[in-house]
Order: C-alpha cells, then sequence, then structure tokens
C-alpha cells in the first residue's frame, strides 16, 4: 500500500507542483509500437496516442506477451520543457484488462514518462515508469514495469 500512495504522490506533485510550460504534445496524432518490459513477461503491440487540446491527451494500445493480451487505455497530462525543441513529459493514468488462461484481470496503470519528437522528422519515442496495480485475483502492485514506444506522428 506504500509503494501505491508513494506513486499516486509522485504523479500528483509532477501534476500540480512543476511550472507550466509549452501546452500540449508537439502533434495531435501518432500511432505505433509500445514495449512493456520489467519484472515479469515483456509485452509488445500497437498503440495509438491523441492529443484533445492543451495538456490533456489520450493512449490506447493493444499488448500481447506468452498467452497473455493486454487492453488499456490512458488519460495523461503533457507539457513541453520550455527551452527544448521536442521534447516533453507526461503523467496520467488509465484502467486496463488483462487476459491470460481462462482468467482476466482488472488494473490501474499510472505513468510518469518523457516523450520525444524528433524534430524534422515525422517520428517520436517514449520511456515511462508505468507500474501495474491489479486489482483482481489476489491484488498486488508492481512497481518495476516500465513503457518504451516508437511512434508515427500523423499529424
Amino acid at each position: 500500500m506504500k509503494k501505491v500512495l508513494l506513486s499516486l504522490a509522485v504523479a500528483a506533485a509532477m501534476t500540480f507542483g512543476l511550472n507550466q510550460a509549452n501546452a500540449q504534445t508537439p502533434y495531435r496524432t501518432a500511432i505505433g509500437l509500445a514495449i512493456d518490459l520489467g519484472d515479469g513477461e515483456t509485452l509488445f503491440g500497437p498503440q495509438v496516442k491523441h492529443s484533445f487540446g492543451g495538456n490533456n491527451a489520450g493512449q490506447a494500445q493493444v499488448l500481447f506477451g506468452d498467452n497473455f493480451t493486454a487492453i488499456g487505455a490512458d488519460y495523461s497530462h503533457n507539457q513541453q520543457f520550455s527551452g527544448t525543441n521536442g521534447l516533453g513529459w507526461y503523467v496520467g493514468v488509465g484502467p486496463q484488462l488483462g487476459f491470460g488462461g481462462d482468467q482476466t484481470w482488472f488494473a490501474i496503470r499510472p505513468a510518469a514518462g518523457l516523450e520525444y519528437k524528433i524534430p524534422s522528422t515525422p517520428l517520436g519515442l517514449h520511456f515511462d515508469w508505468k507500474p501495474w496495480w491489479n486489482l483482481t485475483h489476489n491484488s498486488n502492485f508492481e512497481a518495476g514495469r516500465f513503457s518504451l514506444g516508437f511512434k508515427f506522428i500523423l499529424n
């Protein structure tokens, strides 16, 4: 429980405690590949991220592993670092469903990370800390989970 409270406190501090920089992601919509790794199995699959204007963005992904599939959607608050060309940070959270064997898991996944849109190209990448907080089947919190993503910017 302490790990959960600590991760929520870090996300809140990043969201509300940092100074405002540029207001949004440097693109509107991107598609790509996400790799979810860390403690346990490595998962990979397609993702899409869409900026709703201002600091608000949503991301959805379907991740596949060995006899396991995860479907998730996240809300994120995004900020560009002032004085940089395409580098920003984000914090967010979203529900995830996991399917494996004959069981279904429901989880909440907070995220805190960095995103970089490569200047003069339609490419971007991100790296974040994205723990898995399982709320079903003997609830547990896996703090050692991370996500790496490669994006093609559509617009």
